[in-house]
């Protein structure tokens, strides 16, 4: 059966993970814990049903055409009611398909004969294949339903594989996925072609990448300024430099302008995130100088299609080059690789006046551009009536299945105080506070308290009879010594020592573990060494059924302490000690189940507070209730890394990557190695690396009111001997400060350094070396000690 999973693309020694292939004839349907799909099948196909994650019970219900259902048809045991099925059709999005299957087909689900798969638990990775003997429709439920904060088990995503008896004669197994909603327009684009087409205020135009790896040049016109004689089209320079970025992408900066500062269309949607507008559409110039004179070109395509308009020809088009991938290198060159895009890909636009558009694909094949491959694009319209979120693509692993950019269960509460978010790690957060801004909101965190969503920080549940030892094996603490209802800060590594992340593991139960980090690497990590090395623990990632609000501040205890109630076997809020949890309630015994540890990201006195998604808008209320009136106000990303640089709180991608150890990411103490005996996951290079340490983490004080860039050189005279990592002018101290990294024989307090500005060179801010955290060393404030 394992033959059948999809495996990277490989040719001639280049792998490509992010076009993951399966063999002829094998489909691939992702189910979303606690929801369910409905496939048609057919009389001799295979279906294999995976559980990704273990302990995932699977309900199977088969309907033949006739409208019979009965598992036997599929080799399966049946006689079961699809409690959970009906329970996903109600609250799972993804049973909204379903309902829709079944109507369409006529199906009574009160009629079904549901079979069960994995219901006396699975690992990670089982497998179970039944053959079905006529044609109908498959519905598969990753059954469950919400999370307890308390509690340790979530649905978690199942795969279906159908390997279909009977290959199409001839077709390409790679279509086009099914349109968003019901198309105005469907057209498909083959390779040297261009397809014009006129769009109304409103409307929504997809331009989707049907096989990966294919640019498609996109131009709008107005069809306003047209009527006038004038042309006025997309202009990428104007659309750049008022938008900030070398593209739009969804969210406040999404608009694409004219010449005359006219916004044409608006990005709504966009699974890929990367895509080129230094530059022209292909011309026949380009192909002359490479040495093919007469190679198909999209801008003469585009010219031939947009004269019926009365457009006038040009040699070059500039367009939005979706897709296509180029760069610039250090002295200004452009180059290109391989488009970024997947199978069924797409960037989705609304049309905000009237239009004249073109789109193409291109066919270029003489460089990466299309992936050496040219291949169609499919261009579909919307009514204007259609309600499609903002999202931004965002995948786990290069070959992970594509989720769009959620909303927390805090989003629409933070919401009602600003309009201004950002895709953080795969969804929505609010970056700064419309009545307030971030220099208020850093005030209020430091003077009285602040509210806000960290809901994206991944969680992961370890149970087993091996979850100490997984977690001993995976984490640079101590875990045998971390009591139950403890907390402890520890960083995650690969064998040569580099990080994979750093997060906080809290002790539920002798064998029940929570991992919480930043990026789901940790949580993967995990996995992969439980199955690798034969461990009796299941890792399965929570991170959909645990928001979390932090509220911290000086007089955040104070608040909670009015709002959570703990049973008698619970530490009080006022009773929580640093870094420790309690499991309680909202108000009462009868409340929403909560869990608050007393942890943070600010450097104050403070804590987070965990819920399922469909209790947080009570909690958020709760809390807002109370800490409202003393002056509590919700916080964003930009205040938030303010607190953090001051408080000498690490981040990834600034302070650490899997090239930077946890010495160098200044965290040294969470790597015990003297009273932590047991070996771990690169103890053995982390030991090497201490022994002779290359970099350090400093602190710097720069006296010239300039605030660096993260990524700036930073030099002792002429050598380069480190990098900035994060830089902040901190409001409580009046000074800009800065984290670096530098080599350690200039890390000494006291030594003067300079951070290189424009080519490094040419312009030098002073800096002095100083011990961090810059603000409270002795994190007195997080104690409580004000």
């Amino acid at each position: 059966m394992q033959a059948i999973l999809e495996r990277p693309f490989e040719r001639a020694g280049i792998v490509v993970p992010g076009l993951p292939v399966l063999p002829p004839g094998v489909e691939r349907h992702p189910v979303p814990g606690g929801g369910s799909r409905a496939v048609p099948i057919f009389k001799g196909d295979e279906i294999t049903i995976q559980d990704r994650e273990g302990l995932q019970p699977v309900e199977l219900v088969f309907y033949a055409h006739d409208g019979r259902s009965d598992a036997a048809m599929i080799g399966a045991k049946g006689g079961r009611d699809p409690k959970g099925l009906k329970a996903a059709l109600l609250s799972d999005p993804s049973g909204r398909k379903v309902v829709r299957a079944l109507e369409k087909s006529g199906f009574d689900l009160g009629r079904a004969d549901a079979a069960m798969v994995f219901e006396g638990g699975s690992r990670a990775g089982d497998m179970a294949s039944f053959t079905a003997s006529v044609d109908g429709l498959l519905i598969v439920c990753a059954a469950g339903g919400p999370m307890e904060p308390e509690e340790q088990w979530a649905p978690t995503e199942v795969v279906l594989y159908v390997r279909r008896a009977a290959l199409p004669n001839g077709k390409d197994m790679l279509v086009a996925p099914d349109p968003l909603a019901d198309p105005l327009l469907d057209a498909n684009i083959q390779p040297g072609q261009a397809v014009p087409y006129e769009v109304k205020a409103g409307q929504y135009i997809q331009i989707l990448d049907v096989k990966g790896r294919e640019c498609s040049d996109f131009q709008a016109f107005s069809l306003r300024a047209l009527d006038r004689g004038l042309e006025r089209e997309i202009d990428p320079t104007t659309t750049r430099s008022l938008m900030g970025s070398l593209y739009p992408m969804p969210g406040l900066n999404a608009k694409y302008f004219t010449v005359d500062h006219e916004p044409l269309v608006e990005i709504v949607q966009d699974t890929v995130g990367r895509h080129d507008t230094f530059g022209l559409a292909c011309t026949a110039r380009y192909y002359e100088d490479m040495g093919y004179p007469g190679h198909i070109n999209c801008s003469d395509n585009i010219n031939r299609e947009l004269a019926v308009f009365g457009i006038r020809p040009r040699g070059g088009w500039p367009a939005i080059n979706y897709f296509f991938n180029t760069l610039l290198d250090d002295t200004h060159a452009i180059g290109m690789d391989d488009p970024w895009s997947r199978p069924g890909d797409y960037v989705l636009l609304r049309a905000l006046t009237d239009l004249v558009c073109v789109s193409t694909a291109c066919p270029c094949d003489i460089d990466p551009a299309n992936g050496w491959n040219p291949t169609d694009i499919q261009v579909r319209l919307y009514d204007k009536t259609e309600d499609f979120k903002r999202s931004i693509g965002w995948r786990k692993t290069p070959g992970a299945d594509l989720e769009e950019t959620k909303k927390t269960g805090f989003h629409d509460c933070f919401a009602r105080h600003t309009r201004n978010f950002v895709e953080y790690n795969g969804y929505w957060l609010p970056d700064e506070m419309t009545n307030h801004g971030a220099t208020a909101e850093y005030w209020a965190a430091r003077e009285k308290a602040v509210i806000m969503d960290l809901s994206p920080l991944r969680k992961y549940e370890v149970t087993g009879p091996d979850a100490e030892a997984l977690m001993q094996l995976c984490v640079t603490r101590d875990m045998k010594k971390l009591p139950v209802g403890g907390i402890v800060y520890t960083a995650m590594c690969y064998d040569h020592g580099g990080m994979i992340d750093d997060g906080t593991v809290f002790r539920l139960g002798e064998t029940n573990f929570r991992w919480i980090g930043g990026n789901d690497q940790s949580g993967l990590w995990l996995r992969k060494q439980a199955e690798e090395r034969g461990l009796n623990a299941w890792v399965r990632s929570s991170t959909d059924h645990h928001c979390n609000v932090a509220v911290q501040g000086p007089l955040s205890r104070d608040i909670l302490k009015q709002v959570i109630w703990t049973p008698p076997a619970q530490a009080t809020v006022e009773e929580l000690g640093w870094f420790r949890l309690t499991i309680g309630r909202l108000h009462g015994f009868d409340g929403p189940s909560v869990v608050v540890s007393r942890t943070g990201y600010s450097g104050e006195l403070g804590y987070e507070v965990f819920c399922h998604p469909k209790d947080a808008e009570q909690v958020f209320d709760a809390i807002w209730a109370v800490g409202a009136p003393m002056g509590m106000i919700p916080l964003g990303l930009k205040a938030l890394n303010m607190l953090r640089i001051e408080s000498g709180l690490i981040f990834a991608g600034s302070e650490f990557d899997d090239q930077t150890d946890p010495m160098e990411a200044g965290i040294g103490f969470a790597v015990p190695l003297k009273s932590k005996t047991d070996d771990f996951i690169g103890r053995a290079a982390l030991e090497a690396r201490k022994a002779n340490p290359q970099k350090k983490l400093v602190g710097l004080d720069l006296p010239g009111g300039i605030v660096p860039t993260p990524g700036d050189c930073v030099h002792f005279g002429k050598p380069q001997i480190g990098i900035v990592t994060s830089a902040v002018k901190s409001p409580i101290l009046g000074k800009v400060i800065a984290l670096a990294r530098v080599d350690v024989t200039h890390s000494a307090p006291g030594t003067e350094l300079e951070v290189g500005r424009l080519d490094g060179d040419q312009k030098r801010l002073k800096a002095v070396v100083v011990p961090f955290p810059h603000f409270d060393p002795t994190k007195e404030r997080v104690k409580g000690n004000y």
